[in-house]
């Protein structure tokens, strides 16, 4: 019986808070996964990642790429060549539009093409300029490696230390390499098979998390296992806030020529030069 002069609503809430302070406490927790084979070593570790980056050198690709940084939504299908020494070729396609935008790097340089604006940006390829298209802000190569499947371990000098450790939470294998200046490569594998397959990478600096990548959706691409969807964050932020890309369609290893990373302005296009960060 509710006590005379007692509101409704406040037994109601009280009833609430107690009955989910119930059902939190007695939660069961997710139990740890153990290693269910014998621990990988450094050297078979890093054997499974070049063995990767030996098996594809280039990719001729559709995908879906979607961004949520700075908490607008950006949606377009983007046709993307990719050579691992950070030669890439982008060109965005929206709806009833068609193309328009292309973005170039040679590995040194950036063009990006704005067909909208009838504007021709370039500049060295630096992280902000690579990422006028697909918002990765990393360098050519690094973007790359990204697209390809795998990563570019340097970047913070030379090595000091590597080490495997287990993720109990996420049943995977972490190749944990330390730099000289600090900063550390986390490289999640999983165990498929009598494989390991690369399935997240995690950047830290001396400050925290730099940027985080997960491999998801494995397919096979011509024998090689490829991630069919990559989901790329920075910092601290969720892959909600992130960038999502999507593969349709790709072929692994195509040639392409020298000039496909190469843009010239178009009669009539201004051109502007940019530094870093523009």
């Amino acid at each position: 019986m509710i006590p005379m002069g007692k509101p409704l609503g406040s037994v109601a809430l009280i009833l609430t808070l107690v009955l989910g302070a119930a059902t939190t406490c007695c939660r069961p927790s997710k139990p740890p996964i153990v290693r269910p084979y014998p621990a990988p070593t450094v050297e078979s570790l890093r054997g499974a990642l070049e063995a990767h980056q030996l098996a594809v050198r280039s990719m001729n690709a559709r995908v879906r790429a979607t961004s949520w940084i700075g908490g607008e939504r950006l949606r377009a299908t983007v046709l993307m060549l990719v050579e691992r020494a950070g030669r890439l070729r982008f060109e965005a396609e929206v709806s009833l539009q068609g193309t328009v935008s292309i973005l170039v790097s040679d590995g040194a340089r950036f063009a990006m093409l704005d067909l909208q604006k009838n504007e021709l940006r370039r500049g060295p390829a630096c992280p902000a300029n690579v990422a006028s298209l697909i918002r990765i802000p990393l360098l050519p190569a690094e973007v790359a490696a990204l697209l390809l499947g795998d990563v570019v371990i340097g970047g913070g000098g030379k090595e000091t230390s590597s080490q495997v450790l287990w993720d109990a939470g996420q049943g995977a294998d972490v190749l944990t390499v330390t730099h000289a200046d600090g900063t550390r490569t986390l490289l999640a594998f999983r165990h498929q098979g009598n494989a390991d397959e690369l399935s997240g990478v995690t950047r830290e600096g001396l400050a925290g998390r730099l940027w985080r990548v997960s491999f998801e959706e494995m397919e096979t691409v011509t024998g090689t296992r490829m991630p069919g969807l990559i989901r790329f964050a920075e910092g601290q932020q969720s892959f909600d806030e992130g960038v999502e890309i999507k593969f349709k369609d790709r072929a692994v290893n195509a040639t392409a020529s020298p000039t496909d990373f190469t843009l010239a302005p178009p009669p009539g296009t201004t051109t502007i030069e940019v530094g870093c960060g523009a």
